[in-house]
């Protein structure tokens, strides 16, 4: 039986047997999610597994380092005091997957990820509730994420707390937790490298101690783990060179460079704050207000944005995590000339990145964060494509 579930439900089943037994559970670095279990049934039944965010990288091969010890012990970083995160629900139907969130007080826009994936921004702007984005290019056990913005600045103080993750069932329908890897779960032999970039990352909140890079396929964003030596993690980022059993610890510049390159068994932990709480509802924007708190670290430093620093150039993980790599694409976009002249057509199944112009229903677009599946004259893709005027 176990034999036929996903990888990330095997997690869960192992660590509940664990835990009837009175011993932590052991898990060696999860597998890539696969399809559903044979025999299965549903239109999300028989999707394709999950790829990783950005194809066309492959990270280089890396070995353990002499390292030195952090001089500060990582807290978990506490978004409690932020606003709470709206819920979703889905439908499926063709097979793509809509995702319809619950308005709540004051957002202005929301944004939604699928395995960190940025499937689109949600606004009031051009679209009446129901709120609802779609999902063009969904896949077998896959969950999506949403957080809602209370301004349109887009950095760490206008966003509110991130959801738990909502897990893809075959009916398509979204469940949140479910396949969740269980607290207590260890997941064994992660290397683990750092990085000292600054700024906002891929959720939006800023690079700090705290918060870490996943392969959000393996550790989904959200997720509390401690990492021996450094401290508590919480998955809130990732990078092109972050794939599979790899994570990446924020450090400042010079402890990051000193931890090198390691081995460590994480521990996988409940919040330590709860969860996020069901947020008050909203059919619609009020007077906005800023979602974003500074965090804090309890028993660690301050985990507000990080005093600048010129990064290290010996750091192990040199690719920056706060934004997807202009690399990562499929494919690369020309500009368009200054006559007018169209772009490549926007494709539903490539991803984009930062600067690269497409063109659609003839209009050029130029991406302004990292898509995949946003369609670019759409309502809810006002925060990833700016329309560059008309072209032939």
């Amino acid at each position: 039986m176990i034999s036929k579930l996903s990888s990330r439900f095997k997690a869960g089943v192992v660590a509940a047997c664990a835990a009837a037994l009175g011993v932590a559970a052991l898990v060696a670095a999860p597998l890539i999610p696969t399809a559903s279990a044979a025999g299965a049934t549903g239109p999300a039944a028989n999707l394709p597994s999950c790829g990783f965010w950005a194809p066309d990288v492959t990270a280089p091969a890396r070995s353990v380092t002499p390292w030195t010890k952090p001089l500060q012990t990582a807290g978990a970083v506490n978004f409690s005091t932020r606003q709470a995160a709206p819920t979703i629900t889905s439908t499926m139907a063709n097979g793509q997957v809509t995702i319809t969130v619950a308005p709540v007080a004051n957002a202005v826009a929301y944004k939604v990820w699928r395995d960190g994936v940025t499937i689109g921004y949600i606004s009031y702007w051009g679209q009446t509730t129901p709120l609802t984005v779609t999902d063009t290019t969904p896949c077998a056990s896959s969950y999506y994420d949403v957080i809602a913005m209370y301004d349109t600045n887009n950095n760490d103080a206008s966003y509110g707390q991130l959801s738990v993750p909502y897990w893809l069932n075959n009916d398509g329908s979204i469940s949140p937790g479910t396949g969740s890897v269980a607290p207590g779960t260890t997941l064994s032999n992660f290397m683990v490298t750092s990085y000292d970039n600054l700024g906002p990352t891929a959720t939006g909140f800023n690079a700090q101690i705290g918060v870490c890079a996943t392969d959000p396929r393996y550790i989904p964003w959200g997720t509390y783990f401690t990492v021996p030596d450094y401290g508590t993690c919480m998955a809130g980022d990732l990078g092109t060179w972050i794939q599979g059993n790899i994570v990446d610890i924020w450090l400042p510049s010079g402890q990051a460079s000193d931890w090198g390159v390691q081995k460590r068994n994480l521990t996988v932990i409940a919040n330590p704050y709860g969860g996020t709480p069901q947020p008050p509802t909203s059919s619609g924007p009020t007077t906005s207000s800023s979602g974003g708190n500074t965090s804090t670290s309890p028993g660690g430093p301050s985990s507000s944005s990080p005093t600048k620093t010129t990064p290290s150039s010996s750091t192990p993980s040199s690719t920056p995590s706060s934004k997807p790599s202009s690399t990562a694409s499929s494919t690369s976009s020309p500009s368009p000339s200054a006559s007018g002249t169209c772009a490549t057509a926007w494709n539903a199944s490539t991803s984009y990145n930062n600067g690269q112009v497409v063109s659609y229903s003839g209009h050029n677009y130029t991406a302004t964060w990292y898509s995949a599946g946003a369609v670019p004259n759409a309502s809810t893709s006002w925060a990833v494509w700016k329309d560059s005027g008309a072209c032939h």
